[in-house]
């Protein structure tokens, strides 16, 4: 019988953890800048900006960093992005001009695209290949929970104290990953060795685009443009309905997908992606409704709780998805075109919707965004039916 691969060493519980704390770090500012931009002056097209402007500098430099992912070892491109957004952040209360803020949240997103797809590709690295579902899982985790609770968290502290203080807190969290990422020992593939005796051409499409993973990233992007109404609108929401349990929703969507991951991630490494994924997106849809025609606390738990079970669980499976379709030479350039599908998803979301919002209440936009999950719903259907062979990752 063969010996199961182990997948709980020190690097890669350093790696989550360091990867959670960025995650909260970055979370906690994201559904409050709209609000933000919007006390300062900012009108309805810039509220949408601030994340669009974000988007597409992240998706611009992963390329870059895909590349350089191809010859160089993680340690020292990871310890600089997790700066520059330590960097980034601290700099936000130092202006309230509307476009002063947009061009740092351009920078921002610099360092963003920068960070996750490092930390990603580290985590590729370092779980075994035979267990990539549940090991991206538990790294996905991590991801899940910082966009869940730290939200939650960040939006508390805004509304009963001050934005400078969630900066702060903010800024904390950015520097204990920095301690547990200095503490890391990361693995170097192979792969990467002999790139460094004989560097790959930089083509910005080859490094952007991983042609074998294009159609789970795609559907990624689907699936995030959904969830862009969620982290652009839901705290404006709130305020509308006189809602004083935002934060509610993220802390059940947290809990909801913490509880969820270990079952579906193993369920990914026997099955593979698309019965989970169909599963999924049918309670994120009813999700989105009860989100909508929200009037009390309850029903933004009841909202978050299958959101989480539905969401959270739906995006580590996409990860694991993507880059299971890859080899592990490309899997940094897979990364990055998984994390850029999230944000061009998230920053297409946000114009577009910025656009609707001037005809349509806030809650309308969670119903039109809710039929972005139907479609992946059939896409994801689609692929099913096409696999002719038993699941397994490409190796």
């Amino acid at each position: 019988m063969q010996e199961t691969p182990r997948l709980w060493t020190r690097p890669f519980i350093f790696l989550l953890l360091g990867n959670l704390f960025t995650f909260m770090s970055f979370q906690m500012l994201l559904p409050n800048l709209p609000p933000y931009i919007e006390a300062i002056g900012g009108n309805k097209m810039e509220i949408g900006l601030v994340t669009t402007m974000f988007s597409i500098a992240a998706i611009l430099i992963r390329p870059f960093i895909g590349h350089i992912l191809m010859t160089k070892e993680r340690k020292a491109l990871i310890l600089a992005g997790s700066i520059s957004l330590l960097m980034m952040t601290l700099l936000y209360p130092v202006t309230q001009v509307v476009l002063i803020v947009l061009l740092l949240r351009f920078a921002h997103g610099l360092a963003w695209g920068w960070s996750t797809t490092t930390n990603g590709t580290a985590a590729v690295d370092i779980v075994p290949r035979k267990r990539v579902g549940e090991g991206m899982g538990y790294f996905g985790l991590s991801i899940t929970v910082g966009m869940i609770i730290a939200p939650s968290l960040g939006i508390y502290i805004y509304q009963h104290y001050t934005f400078h203080l969630l900066i702060w807190i903010s800024a904390a969290l950015g520097i204990i990953a920095i301690l547990l990422f200095t503490l890391t020992n990361f693995h170097t593939p192979e792969s990467v060795k002999e790139n460094q005796e004989a560097p790959p051409k930089f083509s910005f499409i080859g490094s952007l685009v991983e042609k074998r993973s294009w159609y789970p990233a795609f559907v990624t992007f689907l699936t995030t443009f959904g969830y862009g109404s969620i982290v652009t609108y839901i705290v404006i929401f709130g305020n509308e309905r006189g809602l004083s349990g935002t934060y509610l929703f993220y802390l059940f969507n947290a809990l909801l997908a913490t509880i969820s991951r270990p079952v579906t991630g193993r369920y990914f490494d026997k099955r593979g992606p698309w019965n989970l994924i169909m599963f999924c997106t049918a309670i994120t849809f009813v999700a989105m409704w009860i989100l909508a025609s929200a009037n009390t606390n309850m029903d933004l738990i009841m909202a978050g709780a299958l959101f989480g079970l539905g969401y959270g669980s739906m995006m580590p499976a996409f990860q694991a998805w993507v880059i299971s379709k890859t080899t592990t030479a490309r899997s940094g350039i897979a990364n990055g075109m998984f994390y850029s599908s999230i944000d061009l998803g998230i920053g297409l979301s946000a114009v577009v919707l910025g656009v609707i919002y001037q005809f349509v209440e806030t809650a309308s936009l969670f119903k039109i965004s809710s039929f972005l999950f139907i479609l992946v719903f059939i896409l994801t259907w689609l692929d099913a039916r096409k696999q002719t062979e038993p699941w397994h990752p490409v190796s």
